[in-house]
């Protein structure tokens, strides 16, 4: 296995240890994010494997700042084995009576079109090599509506468990498979943008980011011929 990965969300949270995990294990890695410094620190934080981490700060709502990346990515690379859509984010004010607009849209095209901008600047590479395993960490909100998550959200991660099978049904025949992730609650930057953070005793209970990097390391190390198309981790 050519061991090249791209990470999105790789500044915190499950994207950040995700792409610490790849690369402390041997995997050349492009971390990317929006912005660059959360990537430098992700990037220091790899110690000795620093050499294997590339960082591509993007906005991966932007379909032509994700081609460039794609063609930046494959210069270096050469070719991509993995591809993990870790990025996502939320607003505090995300009911239906308070959603605006362009929170609205940036909630789509952070968590759902910069998935598919990222996995489309991929994929032809994954078809000529026939291999490729391309992993969304998707939510439980993927699979039930809940108030807590908001609609915007909800819809994106519908969305992207659509993408995932989407990409088992067409593109299995080319040796890419894809698999997406639905864990409950993770103790990440991201609740603090909740209405009402819940707190620090309530966070202990719950998920940590290195819990669903192991399930995109089962993910991704299976053989050829294997796919987990879902796996839903929850707290015990």
């Amino acid at each position: 296995m050519n061991k090249t990965a791209v990470v999105t969300g790789a500044g915190s949270g499950v994207g950040r240890a995700v792409a610490l995990k790849l690369a402390r294990d041997g995997w050349r890695v492009a971390i990317v994010g929006r912005r660059a410094e959360p990537l430098q620190d992700t990037h220091r934080q790899a110690g000795e494997a620093r050499s294997r981490v590339l960082v591509f700060p993007c906005n991966i709502g932007n379909a032509d700042a994700v081609s460039r990346l794609g063609t930046e990515v494959l210069a270096q690379f050469g070719s991509v084995e993995v591809v993990v859509n870790a990025a996502g984010t939320n607003v505090p004010r995300r009911a239906l009576e308070v959603l605006s607009p362009g929170d609205y849209r940036e909630l789509i095209d952070t968590n759902l079109n910069g998935a598919y901008y990222v996995t489309q600047a991929f994929l032809p590479n994954m078809r000529a090599q026939k291999s490729g395993t391309i992993v969304h960490v998707v939510s439980d909100a993927g699979k039930q509506a809940s108030p807590k998550a908001g609609p915007a959200y909800v819809m994106s991660k519908f969305g992207l468990a659509g993408l995932t099978q989407s990409i088992n049904a067409e593109e299995r025949q080319n040796g890419v498979r894809a698999c997406a992730i639905f864990p409950g609650d993770i103790d990440t930057p991201l609740l603090d943008k909740r209405p009402n953070p819940p707190p620090a005793e309530a966070r202990t209970r719950m998920l940590r980011a290195e819990d669903v990097a192991e399930c995109v390391l089962l993910a991704i190390s299976l053989p050829a011929h294997a796919v987990v198309e879902e796996l839903i981790i929850r707290p015990r």
